[in-house]
């Protein structure tokens, strides 16, 4: 039971699917993303489904700075002391590195990097205070590889991981959990935004490897009580990890060689 449940990137996808298993959980819900629609229609449904809730949403775009900055203070100003922090907020970019736009490319290093970091910088304080919280920072099973035509997001999403395990290492004494969820490929909108102009929203791959949204935050929800430091949601993606692991470097590159890769 947490007091108050942070979330970013809380309008779809896992973000959403986090708002609706926590509630239940829950006496304050902080709902955070661009689309101020979507965010009033999920409020609206939580409020109803478990009417003690106390839901605040904040329409941001956390890859702006300034606007990030000052959301911030605004929740200093609100006195928001979550207990539970989500970064689920992400970006990718799929096709060749060199071929890439660049303002993509940095919007996706400030959403998956900078934003991550800064918001957990200027919360966890409170929670040290306090002697008790969880964060779960969303990460990938691109984590653990360097992968063609992902190169970037592949890349922002091992310093996740790293930065997870660091950060979950100094707090071990203050009763807070850091947890890096690292699924696989799950069917949400992070396609649509990843593929470039006219392309298809599916990014090239096996739908054998793709795990339910629900599947993932419930494992992940679980993984956290359990006090894990990773999880890798879905016995596929589990396998999977522990394979990369045991490969070495010159056997990854063979491996990823042949992976799908984008037409064209």
């Amino acid at each position: 039971m947490y007091r108050s449940v942070l979330i970013t990137g809380a309008s779809a996808g896992l973000g959403e699917e986090f708002a609706r298993q926590l509630a239940g959980n829950c006496d304050q819900m902080i709902l955070i993303a661009r689309r101020e629609d979507r965010l009033l229609s999920l409020a609206s449904d939580l409020k109803e489904a478990f009417p003690h809730l106390d839901v605040l949403h904040f329409a941001v775009d956390l890859i702006d700075r300034e606007e990030r900055t000052k959301f911030i203070q605004l929740l200093a100003d609100h006195g928001a002391k979550p207990d539970l922090i989500i970064n689920n907020a992400g970006m990718g970019d799929y096709g060749e590195f060199a071929h890439a736009e660049w303002e993509k490319l940095e919007q996706m290093l400030e959403l998956n990097i900078n934003a991550l970091t800064q918001l957990t910088h200027a919360l966890l304080p409170s929670m040290m205070q306090r002697n008790f919280g969880d964060i779960i920072n969303v990460s990938s099973l691109a984590s653990v590889l360097p992968i063609p035509d992902f190169a970037v997001y592949a890349a922002t999403k091992a310093y996740v991981s790293s930065f997870s395990e660091a950060i979950r290492m100094e707090l071990k004494e203050s009763n807070i959990n850091v947890l890096a969820l690292c699924p696989g490929p799950v069917h949400t909108e992070f396609g649509k935004v990843a593929m470039r102009g006219e392309e298809k929203n599916k990014i090239p791959g096996s739908e054998f490897f793709y795990t339910d949204k629900v599947q993932v935050v419930a494992e992940a929800l679980e993984g956290l009580q359990k006090q894990k430091a990773r999880v890798y949601p879905g016995w596929k993606i589990g396998l999977a990890a522990l394979a990369i692991s045991a490969i070495p470097l010159v056997g990854l590159r063979l491996i990823m060689g042949t992976r799908p890769r984008r037409e064209g």
